[in-house]
């Protein structure tokens, strides 16, 4: 027996009905070429056509659309998504699947609802009905849209619907996108075109783009989005921005997304006439609280402010010395229960004799149990500053009285922006999934563990290029940040594969090889950009290319040589007791892994140390050589990238293989002048001679520092 009948629900489907099943899809598959538009645009909701034995299966559990209950805009969204994505897969109008709120199930179906009883808003369960069609079913309008979207995930993948039985729940509350948007345009660190947001037009115009933006969003989980740069202009506060805000948010409610600004601290006196911004004048407080009231008055779900204060030269409390509980509290008071400040942790001062990466720790830490119930302290995955590896921050388990939240860098700022591929999903895993070395009765708290209260935060790379993200495969990470922000205990490859089969092909043959590639490509970048623990080592601005060799900016911690400490004698960060001492920020019990360079893992070895050229590292190696060695690895690993591409070209349309093939070239250039470069430096420096066969820079010392890059993208 194939399943239960097309229109009924009941009975074989019939075989006249099979072939026109076939025939459609078919039809869809071979017209694919001509009416997709393969330019990556549609991202993983492309909604490929299934092949016939999946398309028949697929059929064969699903019936005509129903929900049970009453409709409303989200529940609405999910059935228009359903028929979206089974029509396009399908080649059938009009077909859907149950959707049911855990309350409204017949008897024969209340079974189904046991598992979502105490789930989070948004948790979902996929299962089959007594007659065997597929229902989604959920506590709330949002778990049915998150569960239309995850069946339709699970098809679209590649998966069959015999015997399906999917419960999940976010493992977060906030799943967030920060932009760094302005509003001319003009998006900082964006190498995907202009902003997406088109403010001059709003409200009176809505770009279709945004809903589409909004529906890729929905589809991960994501439920909120601050659409302004932290580096804030106060104009987004202004009520003619305000309207503008309100048409956007009401676009998106039906898709579960909220709506978030970065904040100002200086607007009082900015656009309130004011002469302060001091957070405990009562003046100021006022004017937050009724510029909060007629925000709300605008956008009744209004989620709340994001704040940059007292970092990289933007104004805060500590301008009138007072303390960033402070400044957050006031703004928390203003919003009262109606919303939440996000306060960014990444701040840090100016001075020779203090270790950068230990000061967002000595300035927060004395400060947990000061903020307000709906405060949430921001925190970058790493204590410096989204590097291609770092160690995880330790303000995450050290505040146990503060709501955390982690913000994680999709954009690749330091990674080879657009047009190198490099997945971020193991990068972010190794910081959820850090043991933060505290916790209560001997139970240590993961990363991922110390964010149940907060959530994640991405900085957005999305753009005005037709694919969203400049290179294709970046729309991998977006996909991936959605993906573990809702549940940090994915896998990479599983994400991968996921991404992979909705986005190019759902055949093995490719899949499995691609994400392969996907999980070791970060690792390549941290070789050939800064392996063993280095960080840091990127051109000035615009942070494009390697750089180890500046030592003249007008602060120490901006210059490449402040972190590589590369001399004659060694190199490397001195965090131990004998230096830093940045190492006694973690717990002991994480410390000590990292205390030992002979033992430790070498991935971070230069981070914590400084040693001899002469080191020997585990390998049996020098550590001169072994640098070599690493660099020489992430070179390697690009070049096998790019032959496995070419490989692959029977899987993916023409124009999207071409696209990534010219961005892998670029890559292979690159990584090859990455590694010249940084060997032609730290040779000079050390004096070493390069190990035997291996090859030598293309070209002088000299020649790589006097190059310029007046227009690297990013808006620096």
């Amino acid at each position: 027996m194939i399943g239960r009948g097309l229109a009924s629900g009941a009975g074989q489907v019939p075989v006249v009905a099979r072939i026109c099943i076939v025939l459609i899809a078919s039809l869809c598959a071979i017209c694919a070429g001509d009416a997709r538009a393969e330019d990556g645009h549609a991202l993983w909701l492309r909604y490929a056509p299934l092949d016939e034995a999946t398309a028949i299966a697929v059929n064969a559990r699903l019936g005509p659309p129903e929900l049970f209950g009453n409709s409303s805009p989200m529940t609405q969204a999910a059935q228009s998504e359903l028929s979206r994505g089974f029509d396009a897969m399908l080649g059938q109008s009009g077909r859907g699947v149950i959707l049911a709120r855990a309350g409204q199930l017949p008897g024969g179906d209340s079974g189904l609802a046991e598992p979502l009883a105490g789930l989070p808003s948004g948790g979902y369960r996929i299962a089959q009905r007594h007659d065997g069609r597929v229902a989604v079913v959920a506590n709330d309008d949002i778990g049915l849209l998150y569960g239309s979207f995850a069946l339709l995930r699970h098809v679209a993948s590649g998966a069959n619907l015999d015997a399906i039985d999917v419960t999940s729940a976010p493992a977060l509350p906030l799943r967030m996108l920060d932009h760094w948007d302005n509003p001319d345009g003009f998006v900082e660190r964006g190498y995907a075109g202009r902003s997406i947001f088109n403010w001059w037009l709003l409200p009176d115009h809505l770009d279709p783009r945004l809903i589409d933006y909004a529906r890729a969003n929905a589809s991960i989980g994501i439920n909120a989005v601050v659409v302004n740069n932290v580096n804030a202009s106060a104009l987004m506060l202004t009520p003619r921005y305000i309207e503008k805000l309100a048409r956007l948010a009401d676009a998106w409610r039906p898709l579960g997304i909220r709506v978030w600004l970065s904040a100002r601290f200086s607007a009082p006196r900015d656009l309130g006439g004011l002469s302060t911004a001091d957070p405990l004048d009562p003046q100021v407080r006022r004017w937050w609280k009724d510029k909060a009231d007629e925000i709300y008055r605008a956008i009744p779900d209004f989620g709340g402010f994001l704040v940059k204060a007292n970092s990289e030269g933007q104004p805060g409390p500590q301008d009138y010395g007072r303390t960033h509980a402070d400044g957050a509290n006031m703004l928390a008071q203003a919003l009262g229960g109606r919303g939440t400040v996000i306060w960014r942790a990444f701040v840090y001062a100016s001075g020779s004799e203090t270790d950068r990466v230990k000061l967002a720790y000595e300035e927060f830490k004395p400060l947990d149990g000061k903020f307000a119930s709906n405060v949430i302290l921001q925190v970058k995955n790493g204590p410096l500053d989204f590097q291609p590896r770092e160690p995880f921050h330790p303000l995450f388990g050290a505040m146990p009285h503060t709501r955390l939240m982690l913000e994680a860098q999709i954009t690749k700022e330091y990674l080879g922006f657009a047009t190198h591929l490099a997945f971020l999903a193991p990068l972010w895993a190794e910081a959820l999934g850090a043991d933060t070395g505290h916790g209560e009765a001997g139970r240590a708290l993961t990363v991922a563990q110390t964010l149940a209260q907060g959530g994640m935060a991405g900085v957005a790379n999305t753009g005005s290029d037709r694919n969203w993200t400049g290179g294709h495969f970046d729309q991998a990470n977006w996909y991936a940040f959605g993906r573990l922000a809702w549940n940090p205990d994915l896998s990479a490859d599983e994400i991968a594969r996921e991404w992979a089969a909705q986005t190019f092909s759902r055949d093995p043959a490719f899949t499995v090889p691609v994400a392969e590639t996907m999980v070791g490509s970060r690792q390549a970048v941290v070789d050939y950009m800064t392996p063993l623990g280095l960080a840091h080592q990127m051109g000035t601005g615009h942070h494009y290319g390697p750089a180890p060799w500046v030592s003249d900016l007008s602060r120490p911690e901006w210059n490449p040589t402040y972190y590589n400490r590369a001399d004659k004698s060694g190199i490397g960060f001195d965090r131990t007791v004998t230096g830093s001492d940045a190492l006694a920020q973690y717990a002991p019990s994480v410390a000590v892994h990292w205390a030992d360079a002979a033992t430790m893992d070498e991935d971070y070895l230069l981070w914590f140390h400084h040693l001899q050229w002469d080191y020997q590292t585990q390998s049996g190696r020098t550590l001169w050589r072994e640098l070599v060695a690493r660099y020489d690895r992430g070179v390697a690993a690009v070049d096998a990238m790019a032959a496995q591409w070419a490989d692959l070209a029977s899987y993916v349309d023409a124009r999207r293989h071409r696209d990534v093939a010219d961005f892998l070239a670029i890559q292979k250039r690159e990584a090859h002048w990455w590694r010249d470069a940084s060997i032609a430096y730290f040779g000079a420096v050390c004096g070493c001679d390069l190990p035997p066969g291996t090859r030598t820079p293309a070209h002088s010392l000299d020649w790589y520092e006097a190059q310029r890059f007046p227009d690297a993208p990013g808006n620096p």
